[in-house]
């Protein structure tokens, strides 16, 4: 859940209900690297990303360029359509 959230944080202008669960995990999967996965995975669980840099052997500079590589991803609309469940209710 705790994914799910941090996807639903970042993404811009979201109009749909996304998928939860292993739906949500294997579309992940298939349209983010491992590295801007694993990054996503440690700002949802609120990881170290001073550990996490070390992990995957990379500066400060690399991790901004994932992450802003990752935004990217998570609010183009090809991305939005893999992940979204349903419309959500019209208010």
């Amino acid at each position: 859940m705790e994914i799910k959230n941090k996807v639903l944080e970042l993404v811009d202008k979201l109009s749909f209900e996304i998928k939860d669960g292993k739906e949500l995990d294997l579309a992940l999967k298939h349209k983010l690297t491992k590295k801007e996965l694993k990054l996503l995975k440690a700002l949802a669980f609120n990881e170290n990303l001073d550990e996490l840099k070390d992990k995957l052997k990379i500066d400060d500079n690399r991790l901004k360029d994932i992450k802003e590589r990752l935004i990217k991803k998570l609010n183009s609309e090809t991305f939005k359509q893999e992940i979204y469940e349903k419309p959500l209710k019209e208010l």
